[in-house]
This record gives structure tokens, sequence and C-alpha cells, in this order.
């Protein structure tokens, strides 16, 4: 189990080193053995890959190794995003899916997400099953079984996917305003599908970063800055009106203003709520992750609806969704979802929908931006995430958790300890710190009503964690 271990969302590992063939397939025999036992099993499992190196190889072995239980299995005839496998899984009443990616980690990563029959990221209580049966993997061995050949089919994804998506947004409405997009999706597995709908819809549309590579044009696949800096030059040069980003495999998005000011995942997420909610009028409440700006506080207080907070990772966003009535979800990584579609975050789903907030209200993201810090206040935002030495996680998480009485000229007024540790500092703004449910580091978050304050908070928390 030391190699293997399921993080925020699934099991990632190095290439060549714990990330292998032999791995992957023990990682899919335990996810067999748990569709056998709790879901329907012949309804077949689904597989699908991203751009990044070695996917057909990696998503053939985990093919196999569920075909060798007697389970049938729908194998992804090219690269496709996560949030894709998720469609069909539901679409097509599927047992379950198996994603073969690292989302927005470097190259040298790549992972696998097991996708529920529900069609979004397995619950805690589903990762704990599966977590049980790989340690029954691990210790008697994956299946030996010769693999079914006759149980591996070929899976479209590309088609039913953009019909799909062709259907959520209100396209004349979009036409007639007129705008301009570029789009960038970092050489991964969302490559051409927003310029395909906005093409067959009369909508201009150009892209950048638009061929799969497995090293991603030398960036990480992650839609923020300084990853999207290609995008924001692009954007500002050719006079679009706003540039959107997707990640390695699709879910999470990047937003870029006409003068190629990088959009936060935060204020996405706030002009989302607030044309859902208010403009529309659209039914339902709010969840987010514990690490998520407090302007959704705000308007979701506005338009009367309760707000959720939950632990950071999207599965226990969708396990809110699948319990209650909720009309938007989202996490301060850039992954949204709303109940008009999936309770799965998708990059290309969100770009459509802000793209018809802009139709809608006739206005760019920066101006719907201003709009919003005019009404509730500016919110600052800002992250750092540091390399960890053995037991500095330990450290750190007890030193803000307890030690920390003052930060800077700021009392510590309370701590909030859902994930990680949370200290607000009065008219301040507030701090958490974290360890990464995915990497080897510790996470800094600092949201105050400005740049400079929001920098010295991040700076002061940076130099603390150095000493520990």
């Amino acid at each position: 189990m030391a190699q293997i271990s399921f993080g925020t969302d699934g099991w990632r590992g190095i290439i060549a080193e714990d990330f292998t063939t032999a791995n992957v397939r023990k990682v899919a025999t335990a996810i067999a053995r748990y569709v056998i036992r709790a879901e329907k099993s012949q309804s077949g499992v689904l597989v699908g890959y991203d751009a990044r190196f070695g996917g057909p190889l990696f998503a053939c072995a985990a093919a196999e190794a569920i075909a060798a239980t007697g389970t049938p299995v729908w194998l992804s005839d090219a690269p496709c995003p996560s949030p894709a496998l998720s469609l069909l899984v539901r679409r097509r009443e599927a047992a379950g899916g198996i994603m073969i990616t690292a989302s927005h980690n470097p190259p040298k990563w790549s992972g696998v997400k097991y996708k529920a029959s529900y069609g979004s990221s397995a619950l805690p209580s589903i990762v704990a099953e599966i977590e049980s049966e790989l340690a029954r993997v691990l210790t008697d061995g994956p299946c030996t079984l010769p693999p079914r050949k006759d149980l591996i089919h070929s899976l479209h994804v590309r088609a039913p996917y953009l019909e799909t998506l062709s259907k959520l947004i209100d396209w004349e409405v979009l036409r007639k305003a007129k705008f301009r997009f570029l789009v960038d999706p970092m050489h991964g597995a969302a490559c051409g599908l927003f310029r395909e709908l906005c093409s067959r819809n009369g909508v201009a549309c150009d892209e950048i970063r638009g061929n799969y590579d497995p090293l991603f044009g030398g960036v990480n696949p992650e839609p923020i800055e300084p990853h999207t800096s290609a995008l924001q030059n692009a954007v500002r040069e050719g006079k679009y009106d706003a540039g959107f980003a997707a990640d390695g495999d699709g879910d999470r998005i990047g937003a870029v203003d006409a003068d190629g000011t990088f959009v936060t995942p935060h204020q996405i997420f706030a002009i989302l709520l607030w044309h859902l909610a208010g403009s529309r009028k659209e039914s339902g409440n709010v969840a987010k992750t514990f690490s998520t700006t407090k302007l959704i506080d705000k308007i979701a207080h506005k338009f009367g609806r309760q707000l959720f907070e939950t632990p950071i990772g999207f599965k226990h966003i969708c396990a809110l969704m699948l319990e209650r009535d909720i009309l938007l979800g989202g996490e301060e990584s850039g992954g949204f979802a709303t109940k008009m579609y999936l309770p799965e975050r998708d990059a290309t789903v969100t770009a459509l929908f802000l793209a018809e907030v802009m139709a809608w209200h006739g206005k760019r993201l920066g101006d719907l931006v201003k709009m919003l810090h005019d009404e509730f206040g500016v919110h600052h935002y800002g992250r750092v995430d540091l390399e960890l030495r053995a037991g500095q996680k330990e450290r750190a998480i007890q030193h803000f958790g307890s030690r920390v009485e003052k930060l800077l000229e700021w009392r510590v007024e309370r701590r909030e300890d859902m994930d990680g540790q949370k200290l607000y500092l009065g008219e301040a703004g507030w701090l958490l710190v974290r360890a990464s449910g995915t990497e080897r580091m510790l996470r800094l978050y600092v949201e105050t009503a400005n740049p400079s304050m929001t920098k010295r908070l991040l700076d002061e928390a940076c130099t603390q964690v150095q000493k520990l």
C-alpha cells in the first residue's frame, strides 16, 4: 500500500516509477472487484485516457484487468476529457468508469480516477471500499486469468459528448452578442471541443495549444497563472473578448478577460452564482469547498440560498449534489458543476455558461467582476504551494492550529479545522494552511481586501513555515 494510495481524487504516481502497467492492473482489479460486489457489473465499465504519455497503454492494461474478471469493458478509441467519460457512464447506465489521468499534475505524473455510476467522482465511502479491495489485491495478487478480449469493446466518446453540450446554452443569444473567444486546452484532452461547438453554432472562436502533447508544451497543464501566460498574451494581442483554458483532463477551467487579466476561479464561481441564482432565478442552493472565497457566502445570502461548505476535494461537492438540491457547486481549483448538467466539474461546460453570461448581460468578464466587487466588496485571494521536508507538514498544522495567536498586526479571532487550519484575522481576512491531498506539498491560502495585504500575510506565513 506504500506504493498505491488514494488521494483527493484517485491514485496518482510518477510514470515508470510507481505508475506502471503492473500497478494499474492491480488498481483496476480492485475496482472490478468493487463493481462486481456493489454495482451492476454486467452493465460494464468504461475506460478512458487523456493525452499523457502512455495513456493508451495504461488504459488497455486497465481494460484487460477488468475483462479478466468477466466484466464487460468499453475502451475509448481516443483521448477524452474526464467529464466526457463521466457523462457516458451515466447515460449508458454503466457500472462505473476508469479514467487514466493525472489531471493538472506535471507531465511525469499519471493516475487513475474512478467515476461512479451516477457520473462523477467516487464518494468517500466508495473510495474506502475500493481501497479495501486493493489491500486484498496487494496481498493475494491480481487476477491471473487471461484477459477476455471478447469482453473489450471500442467506445466513441467525442460525438455524444458534443451533442449533449450543444444543448446546454442559448446559442442564438450568443450569436447576437458577436463576442470573439479564444480557447486554450493546454495540449490536453479538451483539444478542439469548445472551438468545434462554437464553429457549429456560428460563434467566433480560435484556439491555441490545440494539439495533443504529452509534455504539454513545457508547462504544467493547470489553468492558473503563470501557466496561462500564453493565453493572456494571445487574448490581448488578438483583441478577443475572453479566453478560456482547460487543464490536462478537461475538468478544471481558467479564464482571461479581454485585457489579458486572469479571472480567478473564485471570480468565475461568483459570476456563475450571481447569474444563475439572480438573473435566471434558477432554484437550488450552493456548495463550496473550505478554501473558497467568502464572496460566495455574500451572494448566496443575497439571493436567499443555503450555503454548504465541504472539505477540499470535488467528491465532497458531488456527495451534496446527490443528496440535496444544489444549483451550483465549486472549488478553489477551478472545478464547477451545476444541476442543469451533471454532478461533475467540466471545463468546457463552464466555459459555455460563462460565454452565455457575457452574452446575456452584454458585458465582458472584467466588467462583471467589477460589478460584483462594487456590490459585495473586494475579495483578493492568494495561494502559495511549498515543498515539504520530512515532518514539516505535521509541524506546520500544529503550529498554526494552536501556537499562532497573531499574524503580523492581526490577532487570530477564531479557527476552523474542517480541512487543515483556517485562521480568521478579523477585518483583515483569513489564512488557511493545508497539506495537499495529491502532491507532496503544503498549501497556504489567504483572502483579504487588497493585494498588498494578501501578499504580506502569505509572505509571513511562508516565513514561519520555513522555520519549522
